[in-house]
């Protein structure tokens, strides 16, 4: 799941998180054991069943918002105390904990390697270090690209709606804004889209190498497909094509109610948080197609296991399970986030998906298909530090602040601190 930005809904899902310790054995003897998450996993039902085929475990899941999840689990790992047993690691944030490997349990004690087979293979890759010796995590779901669009704010631009004629207007993101400037030119009052941020995390998530490059040396200033991706984004934001909105924030679902933008880019575990916002009325004017370019892979998350838990079995067991490819599956059809397994998203049932609500799209088709022609982008073990100040800086650009050019020169100034 998901950079899953998904605080609305994980607010809504929020529990309390409880102090002190990881898992334990409680009075009446059973193995505690405590499940860290942001957002919705789609664990209910499964953690249900779990603990009622292993009578002896007790599960609690704590579920907070991302970010609040992210700086917490830092917090307790340097501090020895309070982490849950099972600890949700987005892929955004994966290689910074890889730092600190030496906090959590390597897998591959268990047996993990053995799973390898599994995962897609830069799946797996994310989930390791030490040339795959050490196996931080267990792969979850996924994010690769797709592109959602209002058929109907398309139609009273005179553009096509159909989702296949749709995706032959836009093979590049060149083409993206062209389809811009036509929509804007024959309804401006509707934004073309919600924001230049998730333009510019797209086209830059399809490609090997972003704000880092492989041996995670900082590359942003030297990396011309990072000054391309800004300013194709910010394009769109010095012409007011875009909503400048807050990706996923109330604002966000007050514009998609309204219908206020017309495309979005869309990994496959926000189509629940875009019919969310939108509400009933949208049903069936919603889209989904092929997004500009090739490939690009937004959020999706492995689950951890940190030292200071006092049933490390017994979690990767539940780690495992809850990562099983069939539980993948019961997970895709329950929320929509692709599974990370290509046994799983090219399993038939999952290929013949489709999304009712986005106009019966073949989402199951149309994100297998992304997903196989991924190539991940290397996450640096800063990147989540230096990534947010491209955003910041595209966003003052869309509010008239700064101009493209003023907007990059800062962002790298203050990139560059970030990286250090």
């Amino acid at each position: 799941m998901s950079t899953r930005l998904v605080g609305s809904v994980a607010a809504t899902l929020a529990m309390v998180l409880v102090a002190g310790c990881g898992g334990s054995s409680g009075a009446d003897g059973k193995i505690e054991l405590s499940l860290g998450l942001f957002s919705d996993f789609g664990y209910d039902k499964l953690i249900e069943e779990y603990m009622a085929s292993h009578p002896n475990i007790k599960i609690e899941q704590r579920k907070v918002k991302m970010e609040q999840h992210n700086t917490q689990l830092a917090t307790q790992l340097a501090g020895g105390r309070g982490a849950a047993d099972i600890v949700a690691l987005e892929e955004g944030v994966v290689s910074q904990f890889r730092a600190s490997k030496d906090k959590f349990v390597n897998l591959a004690e268990y047996g993990a390697k053995d799973l390898k087979d599994q995962w897609a293979g830069w799946k797996w890759n994310q989930g390791t270090t030490d040339g795959g010796e050490f196996v931080l995590g267990l792969g979850t779901d996924m994010g690769s690209l797709g592109l959602c669009y209002r058929a109907d704010l398309f139609a009273a631009a005179g553009l096509p709606t159909d989702r296949t004629e749709v995706a032959k207007l836009w093979p590049t993101w060149a083409d993206y804004v062209k389809v811009a400037d036509q929509f804007t030119a024959k309804t401006p009052n509707v934004k073309f889209v919600d924001t230049g941020r998730n333009v510019y995390k797209a086209i830059l998530d399809q490609t090997e190498e972003g704000y880092f490059a492989k041996d995670d040396s900082y590359i942003a200033e030297s990396n011309d497909k990072v000054k391309a991706a800004f300013d194709t984004a910010a394009a769109l934001g010095t012409k007011q094509q875009t909503g400048a909105l807050e990706p996923f924030s109330q604002d966000w679902n007050v514009a998609l109610k309204q219908g206020s933008f017309a495309t979005t880019t869309c990994p496959a575990w926000s189509l629940a948080l875009i019919k969310a916002g939108a509400g009933d009325a949208a049903a069936g004017k919603w889209d989904v197609t092929k997004a500009p370019g090739e490939g690009g892979n937004w959020g999706g998350s492995f689950l951890a296991i940190p030292k200071q838990g006092k049933h490390p079995k017994e979690a990767y067991e539940l780690a495992k399970w809850l990562t099983a490819p069939e539980q993948q599956k019961r997970i895709f059809k329950e929320t929509g986030n692709l599974p990370s397994q290509p046994k799983v998203y090219q399993d038939a049932e999952v290929l013949a998906t489709v999304n009712e609500y986005f106009n019966s799209a073949p989402v199951g088709q149309i994100f297998a298909s992304s997903a196989e022609s991924l190539k991940p982008t290397y996450r640096g073990t800063k990147d989540s530090k230096v990534g947010p100040v491209f955003g910041t800086a595209l966003t003052r650009v869309e509010q008239g602040k700064q101009s493209a050019a003023e907007a990059w020169t800062q962002a790298l100034k203050e990139a560059t601190d970030a990286a250090k």
